[in-house]
């Protein structure tokens, strides 16, 4: 049984039979969360002086930055599944399940490994359907705006970045974040 660990029961610790996280995991984790935010990050810079920038050229100069509105668009995509990514790996995300407010915290850190391997399946499915409309967008977009083309590309990178992070959470203990209860 090397590899695996129970954790004893204790305050709102419920044993768990899940692999303890090896190193290796520990560490492309740790890489991918720095490189989600520095994307995110550079992302939601780039929009706001996108848009700032826009702001000042339609009002003083009565013109406009050349696709600036198409562009802000992606990046508001680019920011939202950096910034969802991240709130997974966190455990931040929006729940919007019923059954979690009537449930005994013990019981709902019982259910987060199956739920979030459900997440990853149904994030996994939205991957391939991302992958299968953009290929066809990439098929049939006109060859000056194969760019927007390329932006397009976060759907199914957003969506497999999330189906990355709910399949780690699901299958592996992590330690707790320092002051976080969850």
């Amino acid at each position: 049984m090397a590899g695996w660990q129970i954790i004893a029961p204790g305050k709102n610790k419920p044993p768990s039979m899940l692999p303890s996280e090896p190193h290796w995991v520990t560490g492309f984790r740790h890489a991918l969360i720095r490189m989600e935010v520095f994307m995110a990050g550079a992302s939601l810079l780039l929009l706001l002086s996108l848009v700032f920038g826009q702001v000042l050229a339609r009002n003083f100069f009565s013109s406009g930055i050349p696709n600036a509105d198409i562009l802000s668009r992606y990046m508001v995509l680019y920011v939202a599944f950096f910034g969802a990514a991240l709130a997974v790996e966190w455990h931040k995300h929006i729940r919007i399940d019923v059954v979690a407010s009537c449930l005994d915290p013990a019981r709902m850190k019982k259910l987060r490994a199956p739920l979030y391997l459900i997440s990853a399946v149904l994030c996994g499915i939205m991957t391939w359907a991302a992958i299968r409309f953009w290929y066809d967008d990439w098929q049939y977009v006109a060859e000056h705006e194969r760019w927007s083309s390329v932006l397009a590309l976060i759907t199914p990178f957003g969506f497999f970045l999330l189906s990355l992070h709910f399949l780690l959470g699901g299958l592996f203990i992590q330690p707790p974040e320092p002051g976080n209860d969850s």
